[in-house]
């Protein structure tokens, strides 16, 4: 038998996944790609439309922070943005696809909006408040339950159905519309109790959106502690590992399906209720703005963890508000101002690939022998 040496290159680059990427590391990488991000937004910008690219950036800085009204907007948004984020962790914690947070949404914002139309003024300020809270929570429990109950019963495709829960909650919402039409014809509801400001969300320590940030923030210290320390929790995270190893393990599957379910659609209730109250005071069929499926990407940039995401909340409505901003100074239509905001998300996305693999490019030939 004949042997040969044959020098035969290796492939030009080995993808291997990281044993562990430090919290440093990880950091550099994510900074590294909002700059390389911001480099190519800024090429992009110069050659389709000629403008300054610093210029442009500056517009986006005072498009989401440039004046103290700004700042508490883009602050509410994210607030907003945030909670459905904390809310759909748990159910994601469990494996459960739940995109049905914006049907969720919108369900708690028409219970809350029915309880100010219809006790705005026949309760006092302080049960009126405690009927719309209880209302958003129910509302929102009972959109997430019953895709939870099927589930748990008879295994249905739960990104399905939470799906098209939330078209009918959108076709729900523009139902009720029709009946609390102000001024009739109008096709929307108006400023609801606009003279009282019954059931509207007060200052706290002075801020418009002081109660607010107090619950979302109350609410994401929570979901974190709960996840983390509670038996709840545990159970979670066991049946989102292996079904059939937590059955094993006496976990009745189906009753943490439901309560998981149950919990998250609650707190997506009660994002509407901030919506509602806490924010724009009337109720439509947009009044979740999106943020249902915005909230996945959040919940996913930040690996579950619900601290994590405040800040990755903010980056995305800054860059939202920005993108307005250039949009309106520099006479861009939507379209340019999407693609930009596309640009450093793709970026932002792509950097999580290397932070979980290393990428070791090709040093030499390799000799084989046959």
């Amino acid at each position: 038998m004949m042997s040969k040496l044959h020098g035969l290159r290796e492939p030009l680059f080995h993808v291997s996944k990281r044993d562990e990427c430090g919290f440093v590391k990880a950091c550099l990488i994510r900074l590294a790609a909002i700059a390389l991000a911001l480099c190519v937004c800024a090429v992009v910008i110069f050659f389709l439309t000629g403008l300054n690219p610093l210029e442009v950036y500056e517009a986006v800085i005072d498009g989401a922070v440039g004046s103290n009204r700004r700042l508490w907007v883009t602050i509410r948004d994210a607030l907003a943005l945030l909670l459905i984020a904390v809310a759909i962790t748990p159910a994601f914690r469990m494996r459960f696809w739940n995109v049905g947070a914006e049907g969720q949404t919108l369900a708690g914002g028409l219970a809350t909006a029915a309880v100010m139309i219809y006790f705005g003024d026949r309760v006092p300020s302080a049960l009126l408040m405690a009927m719309m809270l209880a209302a958003a929570l129910l509302a929102g429990m009972l959109w997430g339950v019953i895709p939870a109950i099927f589930k748990a019963q008879w295994n249905t495709n739960e990104t399905l159905f939470t799906l098209m829960m939330n078209y009918i909650a959108t076709q729900l919402v523009a139902f009720c519309i029709v009946f609390w039409e102000n001024p009739s014809g109008s096709n929307s509801v108006g400023i609801i109790n606009q003279q009282t400001r019954a059931g509207w969300l007060g200052e706290l320590f002075g801020l418009t959106y002081g109660w607010n940030l107090v619950i979302v923030v109350a609410v994401t210290a929570f979901v974190y502690f709960y996840l983390r320390d509670s038996k709840q929790g545990y159970e979670i995270a066991y049946v989102g590992q292996s079904v059939n190893t937590a059955r094993y393990a006496g976990i009745s599957v189906r009753r943490v399906i439901i309560r998981t379910m149950s919990i998250s659609g609650a707190l997506c209730g009660l994002a509407g209720f901030i919506l509602v109250s806490g924010a724009g005071h009337t109720i439509s069929t947009g009044i979740a703005g999106g943020r249902g499926f915005t909230a996945i990407v959040v919940a996913w940039l930040s690996k579950l963890n619900t601290f994590t995401m405040m800040l990755v909340s903010f980056l995305l409505v800054f860059l939202e508000k920005g993108a307005i901003q250039i949009a309106s100074q520099f006479s861009l239509n939507e379209n340019a101002s999407d693609m930009i905001t596309g640009i450093l998300l793709f970026f932002v996305l792509g950097c999580e690939f290397f932070i979980q693999y290393k990428v070791e490019f090709r040093r030499g030939r390799k000799a084989v022998r046959e």
